[in-house]
């Protein structure tokens, strides 16, 4: 497997592109985005479980009843969430991409993201398509990128090359994720590509299990939003035998999707807003792969930890805090805690004891842009990671006139 340039067109036959249509107030942003398969795609995809919805989700729900789709289409700075026209609105879009595609409406996976509650309007997104499908290229996928932000400072894209049934294929995607981020499911919206000739049932099974221990672990604020989804296109244009059941190929398969989906996860984590610093949790020695997964999660999610990271601060206590009320089966004092980064490591807690450590040497580490939390629990074999930042003033900031 190698990591390559080209995010969701590193994958043969899909071209990307992304323009500003207006949605946006702020001309130099690019607020709407497609991705086009040459052929028709297999497609997969996850949803958030929150039970306020944005209507992108439900028509793209139907749309991929039948584990097809060849176009995505979202637009940036609405979320067209909780609006009475919303389902009529989303339709009309996957109309307006099927027209200036020669595609079908049902075969349009349809996306929006920004703010909740406002109506969104079709005129400008009328006015962009015939821009927006000659903006596309093979060369488009950052601009595409761009086009799905809000309060993400960077673009977030990444492409890997994987063999199967003898034949190289590729796997790449793009991800807008900065704040409203504790996932149930995904995180934000993410777009994968593939040229890999998978079925649509192996695809599904592939994503499901994947988004467990990638997007399920992410957390900037725990707030999950209304409109997550994760989506998959695989157009079989690399040529290998169709992927249709567990072994070598599937494996190989999964192994090329959690590294996209993993690099995807820590690029959103990042990129929290106001954050300073990524804070990677690793948790080993639990009774079950589940309880390391719920420890790992409650301290990334932890605001007073969070604030402790931001302040480099080695308060390890809040760790232990964390895990006291996180719900998993530990026997806390048995914790071992240790605190990581490039400029080293110091062990703070022993058997759910303070040891003695420089405190100057822990702000030394705890300074780095991406500190690990390390925590042993003695309790058996499970192990699991999640990904989260620090909190920080911005981040108030950021989210007290986000609407205005």
């Amino acid at each position: 497997m190698q990591i390559i340039e080209g995010g969701v067109c590193a994958a043969q036959g899909f071209k990307a592109g992304g323009i500003h249509c207006g949605i946006r107030k702020n001309k130099s942003k690019r607020d709407l985005s497609m991705i086009l398969s040459a052929v028709p795609a297999r497609a997969a995809a996850v949803y958030t479980t929150n039970l306020v919805k944005g209507a992108p989700l439900v028509v793209t729900k139907e749309n991929l009843a039948d584990g097809l789709a060849q176009v995505i289409l979202c637009n940036s700075g609405n979320a067209n969430t909780c609006n009475a026209d919303g389902i009529d609105i989303a339709r009309s879009m996957c109309d307006m991409a099927a027209q200036a595609t020669g595609l079908r409406a049902t075969d349009v996976v349809i996306a929006s993201t920004g703010v909740i509650g406002q109506p969104l309007p079709l005129a400008p997104i009328a006015e962009g398509m015939a821009p927006l499908v000659a903006s596309l290229s093979e060369h488009g996928s950052a601009q595409a990128a761009e086009g799905i932000m809000t309060t993400d400072t960077v673009r977030k894209e990444i492409a890997v090359t994987f063999e199967a049934g003898g034949k190289t294929c590729h796997l790449g995607g793009i991800a807008k994720g900065s704040g409203m981020i504790a996932p149930n499911m995904a995180t934000m919206l993410v777009f994968l590509t593939t040229d890999a000739n998978i079925s649509s049932f192996m695809l599904q099974k592939a994503l499901s299990e994947d988004v467990k221990d990638s997007f399920n672990m992410v957390s900037v604020d725990g707030d999950t939003s209304t409109n997550d989804m994760v989506t998959i296109l695989a157009n079989g244009m690399a040529g290998n035998d169709e992927i249709c059941a567990e072994g070598n190929d599937f494996s190989a398969f999964c192994e090329a999707l959690a590294v996209v989906t993993q690099t995807l996860c820590k690029a959103i984590a990042r990129d929290g807003e106001g954050a300073t610093r990524l804070i990677t949790c690793k948790v080993s020695g639990a009774k079950s792969t589940a309880d390391a997964k719920t420890a790992a999660k409650a301290v990334t999610r932890s605001s007073l930890l969070k604030a402790a990271i931001f302040g480099a601060d080695a308060n390890w206590g809040r760790v232990l805090c964390a895990l006291g009320y996180s719900g998993a089966a530990l026997d806390v004092t048995q914790v071992d805690v240790t605190f990581a980064s490039a400029k080293g490591s110091i062990e703070v807690c022993k058997q759910g004891a303070g040891v003695d450590f420089s405190e100057e040497k822990a702000k030394e580490i705890l300074l780095e842009d991406a500190v690990d939390i390390l925590i042993t629990l003695h309790e058996g074999s499970g192990e699991a990671t999640a990904w989260g930042c620090d909190l920080t003033y911005d981040y108030v900031k950021i989210n007290g006139d986000y609407r205005t």
